[in-house]
């Protein structure tokens, strides 16, 4: 299963269909996921699952305010050009196997 980490800035109208389905009253603390990149930086998000891709979306105030202004009619499939990216396979050492 593939794991991609999204800005809100990024979101596809997908995506976006899938946040508001999973939390249509906005998320919690309780659903939030805390987390440290590949450059040691905290990252909050929140998931949305498919069927091969865990989509994690990082959370910020303008995520709350694109949830709840959300519309697919609104967004164009050719307006998503950029592509995602997706977080790289954690190694696990020998050490970290015993």
């Amino acid at each position: 299963m593939k794991r991609i980490i999204v800005d809100y800035r990024k979101l596809t109208p997908e995506i976006l269909s899938l946040l508001v389905e999973k939390y249509p009253d906005g998320y919690d603390d309780d659903h939030v996921i805390v987390f440290k990149n590949a450059k040691n930086e905290t990252v909050e998000a929140v998931e949305v699952r498919t069927e091969d891709t865990i989509y994690l979306v990082k959370v910020s105030s303008r995520l709350e305010t694109t949830m709840a202004n959300f519309d697919e009619e609104d967004y164009a499939e050719e307006d998503f050009t950029e592509p995602i990216v997706e977080i790289p396979e954690k190694k696990i050492l020998d050490d970290e196997e015993e």
